[in-house]
């Protein structure tokens, strides 16, 4: 027996504009003109035999029969977007998908991928970079390392790491700034900014590593870049000196580009956080995964400990958090 269905292209347009409220949002995320869109409404109005949007002056609102109809679909969406999202991946079992901010993918994650696939050949990684709140479902991730405070319902959460930073510089540099005995001293030579400080709330910044030493600095002049990875790219060229945490900087410094300018460290306000939500979780190879970053956190820890960087020196309070 045939099914008696709505135009689906039509539905998802729909649905679309009364997520959005309106056609020309609805049209952007559907890649496709807001009169494409009010056409397909138009069409699902005519095979529902109802009005789904009022029309206004100033744009569209939903009728009462197309508040019902949006709150109807939504579950089913769900549904099949989550069938359609695991039987898509039945053949892609072995693909673990990972987001996490360009610095962190680049300077911690993979300079350990030779020891992943050692340890689980099985596992086949797709390793995403990006600042964005996840969301988990539509992108095809299973794991995000995302700075916070959580919580995050829903998911399953592990803290991570704790936000430790250190200023850094070339060795060269260092060299030859032998004046740099304490924190204060700093304010004599370049300091570059990583505008990520200003796009995370309450993230830490220069004015604010140095307040925690009792050292004023108004926060302007210097040279400052869009992320963090740029930051110490700068550093390690000898530009000035730069101030992130420890896993950003793990790599440079193993790799003999950068080095640390004072023992000095700040604790930041937020920690990093392994999430997955419980489709993910369930899954071996992520769990694998998950298990593996973990030792390798700690045997960074341990290490820490043994070259002496794991006392604290400073610490700024926790605030909200940031994803």
């Amino acid at each position: 027996m045939s099914r008696h269905l709505p135009p689906l292209p039509a539905v998802r347009a729909f649905e679309s504009a009364a997520r959005h409220g309106g056609f020309q949002r609805a049209g952007e995320e559907l890649h496709v003109s807001a009169g494409a869109v009010a056409h397909q409404v138009k069409q699902l109005e005519a095979w529902l035999g109802v009005e789904l949007f009022r029309r206004l002056a100033r744009g569209v609102v939903l009728s009462t029969a197309g508040q019902r109809y949006a709150d109807a679909l939504q579950p089913l969406l769900n549904g099949l977007e989550e069938v359609s999202e695991a039987t898509r991946r039945q053949g892609d079992e072995r693909v673990v998908t990972v987001t996490s901010v360009p610095s962190l993918v680049t300077n911690w994650l993979m300079p350990r991928l030779g020891r992943l696939r050692e340890q689980h050949p099985e596992i086949d990684m797709r390793i995403l970079s990006s600042i964005h709140p996840v969301d988990f479902q539509r992108e095809g991730v299973d794991v995000a390392i995302r700075l916070g405070t959580g919580p995050y319902p829903g998911m399953k959460a592990d803290v991570l790491m704790e936000e430790w930073f250190s200023a850094v510089c070339s060795p060269a540099f260092r060299a030859g700034a032998p004046d740099i005995v304490q924190p204060a001293d700093l304010l004599r030579h370049p300091l570059l900014h990583d505008e990520m400080e200003v796009r995370i709330p309450n993230e830490l910044n220069w004015a604010r590593w140095l307040q925690t030493f009792g050292v004023q600095y108004a926060g302007t002049g210097g040279t400052s870049f869009s992320h963090t990875y740029l930051t110490l790219e700068a550093a390690a060229a000898g530009q000035g000196v730069a101030i992130a945490a420890e896993p950003f900087i793990a790599g440079y410094i193993g790799a003999g580009r950068l080095v640390r300018v004072l023992a000095q460290r700040v604790q930041g306000p937020y920690r990093f956080h392994l999430l997955r939500p419980p489709s993910a979780q369930a899954r071996p190879l992520v769990q694998a995964f998950c298990n593996w970053v973990m030792a390798e956190v700690k045997a960074d820890q341990v290490e820490a400990r043994d070259l002496g960087h794991g006392k604290a020196m400073g610490k700024m309070p926790h605030s909200q958090g940031w994803v």
